[in-house]
């Protein structure tokens, strides 16, 4: 065998197969070639093994940190048809099978990433064995890209690890670490990393432990057998799956049919719906926008000249509060021991309860021992002086929205730090143009936006203006990769990207509100759009009083079309502003939860509702959205309708199964938008529905956002 991709050697009588030795990605997948090779390798095994030359075969990777992170998702796309798809999931299972058919033992030896495909080639293994690497993780994310695992994964894994286990990770996506699925027996043992390959050949030629268990896995057992206790099973977890998923996505439903209707068959015929279960996820609409935004993610997630670049070594925070101090926890988390500083102590104490309520939630899950709380919330050093800031490699400014207080913090900083530390604004509004005006070299300068939780929303829109090197922008999306953020690089201008697509959304709603549309109709029919949070209740989570003043400035910067409603100005008047004090459109309780509707807000509106169609309603709120991203590519804040579509899923909670604002677009076409922007013009507002020049020009010739 001539191979490229995998590695072959029998030693010892043992049979080694070997991933990843060959590949120059992070992460090792299986491609069509490798598939190929794996069929050529287990075809050999077979042969010798009737010849009696093996007692065993092993399966491992020769890349530290990852077994096999699945199959190669181009392979998945590449699919263009149902029956193309459910043949492809075909050869997958014949090869499994082959697997799983060899008389003498097989062991998959999993070190780091074991994902989808690479978690199904190991279930079909005799047992799989687990470093102790901490970054060790086994899980089945098909579900992610909307489908199903199609390599006999839904069909093996409730056979090693139960039902209620098997449905969690297969529903889910859900990642089990090793210490955890040796818990719960998806894995016979725990081996030390440097030593797995020397101790797995002894180990394979013993009969495999039993996996009965206790009385309690028993117990477990037996009620999963049993035709009522699964249908029980079964119907709460479609209960929960609809409750999480809203009916938008087709293939938790579809997994659950599956295993449901397969209970008691047998392999073959399993794994015959299973295949055509994989064809038909795979064509849907959903599943093609997922698979779009794994793509867009896994592109962010590169950067070509990264080792040239230099690494953040310890962060600073200049301004504490809950903003600040959830930078701050950024930066313990990632091991970059910061310095907070602000102008009193309460306000430091404030920044620190924030940091320390984040790690403490992660404490409570168990992401985190206790000792490494302690640890991260030690490594956080709050000062009101600038003392140790000349050992800082990022400054993070997180002070009050104000123009004048920010330049002047930024001019006395400069002098406080190295000629090469990086200085950034936490700013979600102002210039960052003016700002730098400030800094005697602001190359090294730009805007940082977080969004806010800092410890729950992935996006940081990174700012640029004139003056800021290529070298600064670089860093600074290296180091939020380092962070574990999705990073967008962004052109200075009103609202930067996502405050300035989302603010015509939020004051549309308020139209609605004065035009006498329920503050209920508005926030379900956006949640029946697909968006996490209707806009009042998102109004509630930014603050009544931010909404207003971002108002006003999306006003002066865009002109007639951005005509702030003066709603907010009236409801702040009230005294409400939100979750900041628990009253705003919404009241809640000192939890955050939702207790009722505030009705000194609702005194403020028409008293008399009217009703609208949910998908005029809808198209109110979201078009304007559309027509101002259209404005964003013509000024160059973006170059391309992907960048708004990361920025909007990760800042937003656009909805995923749509692809992202410009992918939906692109899907409705630019002509039927063209047309409902004329209609509302003319309705409803000639200034806020003008269409961009944009939109008229695809339009126009047909084209689409992506095309661009």
């Amino acid at each position: 065998m001539q191979l490229t991709q995998l590695t072959f050697e029998v030693k010892d009588a043992i049979a080694y197969v070997g991933f990843g030795q060959h590949e120059k990605k992070s992460m090792t997948t299986l491609s069509r070639d490798a598939m190929e090779e794996l069929r050529q390798i287990v075809t050999e095994i077979g042969v010798r093994e009737k010849k009696k030359e093996l007692k065993g075969v092993i399966f491992f990777s020769h890349k530290p940190g990852v077994f096999l992170a699945g199959v190669d998702v181009n392979l998945i796309n590449s699919m263009k048809s149902e029956a193309e798809a459910a043949r492809g999931a075909e050869q997958g299972q014949f090869l499994y099978n082959m697997i799983e058919d060899l008389r003498i033992p097989s062991a998959a030896v999993v070190d780091g990433v074991c994902l989808g495909g690479g978690l199904e080639l190991s279930l079909a293994c005799d047992r799989i064995y687990a470093s102790d690497n901490p970054k060790t993780a086994l899980g089945l994310p098909e579900v992610m890209l909307g489908v199903l695992p199609g390599f006999g994964g839904t069909y093996r894994l409730p056979k090693k690890v139960g039902l209620p286990n098997a449905l969690d990770m297969i529903l889910t996506g859900r990642q089990v670490k090793g210490k955890a699925a040796f818990k719960m027996g998806l894995v016979e043992a725990i081996l030390p990393t440097e030593r797995m390959l020397e101790l797995v050949p002894a180990l394979l030629v013993k009969p495999v432990p039993s996996k009965k268990g206790g009385f309690e896995k028993t117990l477990e057992r037996v009620a999963t057998e049993n035709f009522l206790t699964r249908k029980i099973i079964f119907q709460k977890a479609r209960e929960k799956v609809l409750e999480q998923s809203k009916g938008f996505y087709p293939a938790p439903l579809k997994i659950l049919e599956v295993l449901e209707a397969g209970a008691g068959r047998g392999r073959d015929a399993y794994l015959a719906m299973e295949a055509q279960a994989f064809g038909d996820l795979s064509q849907t609409v959903v599943s093609k926008n997922l698979q779009h935004l794994f793509f867009l993610t896994d592109k962010s997630k590169k950067l070509d000249n990264k080792d040239e670049l230099p690494t953040v070594k310890r962060g600073g925070v200049l301004g504490a509060g809950v903003m600040g101090g959830g930078i701050a926890w950024l930066f313990a988390n990632s091991e970059q021991a910061p310095i907070m500083k602000d102008l009193n102590q309460a306000a430091l104490e404030l920044g620190l309860k924030q940091a320390s309520g984040n790690f403490a939630s992660a404490l409570r899950k168990r992401r985190m021992s206790e000792d490494d709380f302690n640890r991260k919330m030690r490594s956080i050093t709050p000062t009101t002086s600038f003392d140790g800031f000349k050992g800082i490699d990022l400054v993070v400014e997180a002070v009050v929205e104000n123009m004048d207080v920010k330049k002047k913090v930024f001019a006395e900083l400069e002098t406080k730090v190295r000629p090469d530390c990086l200085l950034t604004s936490n700013t979600s509004s102002l210039s960052v143009t003016e700002m730098a005006s400030a800094l005697q070299d602001s190359s090294r300068f730009a805007g940082l936006h977080f969004f806010n939780p800092v410890n729950k929303m992935p996006l940081v829109e990174i700012i640029a203006h004139p003056g800021a090197s290529q070298k600064t922008l670089q860093t600074l999306y290296k180091w939020a990769l380092d962070v574990k953020k999705t990073p967008v690089i962004v052109n200075d201008g009103p609202g930067f990207l996502v405050n300035r697509i989302l603010a015509p959304y939020l004051n549309e709603a308020a139209y609605l509100l004065e035009a006498g549309v329920s503050i209920a109709d508005i926030d379900q029919a956006a949640l029946n759009f697909g968006m996490p949070m209707g806009p009042c209740r998102l109004m509630d989570e930014v603050g009544l009083d931010v909404c207003e003043k971002v108002g006003k400035i999306m006003q002066q910067g865009l002109g007639v079309r951005a005509v702030a409603n003066g709603l907010s100005h009236k409801l702040t008047q009230t005294g409400a502003l939100g979750r900041k004090n628990n009253k705003g459109f919404y009241l809640y309780d000192e939890k955050g939860k939702v207790t009722g509707k505030n009705p000194e807000i609702e005194a403020l509106l028409p008293s008399k509702n009217i009703s609208m169609d949910e998908t005029q309603l809808q198209m109110r709120m979201f078009l304007p959205m559309v027509n101002e991203a259209a404005y964003c590519l013509m000024d160059k804040i973006v170059d391309k309708a992907a960048t708004v579509d990361m920025g909007m899923i990760y800042g937003t909670g656009f909805p995923p199964f749509k692809g992202g604002l410009m992918s939906w677009a692109d899907t409705e076409g630019a002509d039927r938008m063209l047309a409902m922007m004329q209609q509302f013009a003319a309705e409803i507002s000639p200034e806020r529905y003008a269409p961009a020049p944009l939109l008229v020009e695809l339009a126009q010739s047909r084209r689409k956002f992506y095309e661009l």
